[in-house]
């Protein structure tokens, strides 16, 4: 009755596990059958090839581009790319004036007007404050109960730039689902508006534009210093203006000084999205104002970046488009295609001979991986427009190893548990509670990688390591939900449980210590092996022996000298 509970617990997992295959499956089938998505992974520019645009900046008289302004255009056009759900695009420059786009597929519309658009940087007052997310219809406020504007709005930060439609609006706006879509519409400068702040999880009303992005002339971060001139250690962020913004940002500060709560902020906006909103502190008359609030070094260096060149007066026109071939072509593909083929019958081969039937386990738990793994990664694409790349590939090939690995920790400690003369049912689940910890922290180790990989990399670099990341997280799914499960109803069976020869889980031939048999008498596993399968051959002793470590020799030997005496 012991085994009861152990069998209903494994297959619980291994129903669940089904459960998961089903739902993914189903869920491809659907999207195959209604003509939404392919059954094959999305390939990236690599592979599959795709569209190159080369973009020339539109720049105003006389004006020239210097590579700093180019190579921040770059980031900018990759951030608003990455956003759209294109993954696995190459932005670079070329010549130092223009910027070639390079993406698999053809792009929409929508995507082209992503890449061609400046980026619009304004500064705004701020009206009024709210939730970050949308207020609940039942918690809204009625038509009647909205103040209309009494009279016409005398400066930007007067609150009667709020209607009763922007209010309406106001209430019903979802930052998390409207900076999901990512749009870069342009605001009238001349209204109000709403807009979010990510980082501060803040919706604000924000009074009409009072000074455009292009009228900074510098922005740095720097370390605040006293009164005394003595360094704080404080990060702050310093704005210059040019002669206009500086006139201009002296009589909004002026204003904002005496005005209370939220409408003593002035709002920085980049592309319809709040990426500071600092309160104001004092009359700047210099147009030097100093930007501060528990910033980083790095923090500071970001925002002062985008406050720079986030408003650069450049947008792009397409100069020339052209359908280009696939960069690696599909003989890379079918060679990494076969190298993972390769490596997955090796790892069949030394699973089969170094661990026999039990080595089908292992071949089941890696087909299983691969199932989930390719379901995965099709949903992905179908899901995020994810798409694999050589590099993807090869974090795949680099995965079966790994994800090897995590068995074989798993079926030495069972065979080390079975040397100490436990019964294969105890050997498992001993095994398990000990190997599990090892399984995890590798796993851990592997997933953090690939996370600081991904983040630091650019370009294919990224899809090696998503691929790692996920294939990762996918073995500790198999290892829970198939491994051990099985694991642990084969320990019940006659097969396995009495240490058939073939079964790899042969006492005798892991070189187990004797059990004790009671009355100072001893019994070794290779008399329980004679009286169920006869005599062991000489073959066997010498594979026992040479699987010993030389601790276990000298244990072994001297039991032999404790029997004989």
């Amino acid at each position: 009755m012991s085994s009861i509970g152990p069998v209903k617990q494994a297959r619980k997992a291994l129903l669940w596990l089904l459960v998961v295959l089903i739902i993914a499956t189903g869920v491809l089938v659907a999207g195959v059958s209604t003509g939404k998505t392919g059954a094959a992974p999305k390939l990236a520019l690599d592979l599959e090839g795709g569209t190159q645009m080369i973009l020339a900046p539109r720049v105003k008289g006389n004006e020239t581009i210097s590579q700093e302004q180019l190579d921040q255009a770059v980031e900018i056009i990759r951030q608003r790319v990455a956003g759209s759900g294109v993954s696995e695009t190459e932005i670079t420059t070329q010549s130092g004036r223009n910027v070639v786009v390079s993406m698999p597929g053809t792009p929409d519309a929508e995507t082209r007007q992503l890449i061609q658009a400046s980026a619009n940087m304004e500064f705004r007052p701020v009206l009024i404050t709210g939730s970050y997310e949308a207020t609940p219809k039942e918690q809204r406020t009625a038509d009647k109960d909205i103040p209309a504007p009494t009279a016409k709005p005398e400066n930007p930060s007067d609150t009667s730039w709020i209607t009763k439609k922007l209010y309406k609006e106001f209430e019903a706006y979802d930052c998390p689902i409207e900076l999901e879509k990512r749009e870069t519409t342009d605001h009238d400068p001349k209204t109000a508006m709403i807009s979010c702040d990510p980082r501060q999880g803040v919706k604000y009303i924000l009074g009409p534009q009072e000074i455009p992005g292009d009228q900074i002339s510098d922005a740095y971060a720097n370390l605040a210093r006293g009164v005394q001139g003595a360094v704080t250690g404080e990060w702050v962020v310093v704005i210059e203006f040019n002669k206009q913004g500086a006139a201009t940002f002296a009589e909004t500060t002026q204003r904002l000084i005496a005005l209370q709560g939220s409408q003593n902020q002035f709002a920085i906006v980049l592309d319809g999205t709040v990426i500071s909103a600092p309160t104001t502190n004092a009359v700047i008359s210099d147009g030097r104002p100093q930007i501060s609030g528990g910033f980083t070094e790095e923090s500071a260096q970001a925002l002062a970046q985008q406050l720079k060149y986030g408003a650069l007066p450049i947008s792009f026109e397409i100069q020339s488009e052209q359908q280009v071939s696939a960069t690696l072509g599909g003989d890379q593909l079918e060679a990494g295609l076969i190298a993972g083929v390769i490596g997955l019958i090796l790892v069949f081969i030394y699973s089969l001979f170094q661990y026999r039937a039990l080595g089908l386990v292992t071949i089941a738990s890696l087909l299983a991986s691969g199932v989930l793994t390719y379901l995965a990664i099709v949903l992905l694409g179908w899901a995020m427009n994810y798409r694999l790349s050589l590099a993807g590939v090869a974090g795949l090939i680099v995965a079966i190893g790994l994800i090897a690995d995590s068995f074989i920790v798993y079926f030495e400690r069972v065979r080390d548990e079975l040397r100490d003369g436990r019964s294969l049912a105890s050997a498992v689940d001993v095994g398990w509670s000990r190997a599990k910890r090892t399984i995890l922290a590798s796993k851990a180790v592997n997933v953090l990688a690939a996370i600081v990989l991904y983040l630091v990399a650019v370009g294919n670099v990224r899809g090696f390591a998503f691929t790692l990341g996920l294939t990762a997280i996918i073995d500790l799914i198999v290892v829970y939900g198939l491994t051990h499960p099985t694991l642990m109803l084969l320990a019940r069976t006659k097969f396995f449980a009495d240490g058939h020869r073939l079964s790899g889980l042969d006492p005798s031939l892991l070189g187990a210590v004797p059990l004790y048999r009671g009355a100072g008498r001893v019994r070794s596993f290779n008399e329980n092996a004679q009286e169920n399968r006869g005599k062991k051959n000489s073959k066997a002793s010498g594979e026992a022996a040479k699987r010993l470590t030389i601790a276990e020799r000298r244990r072994a030997e001297a039991n032999r000298e404790e029997n004989n005496e």
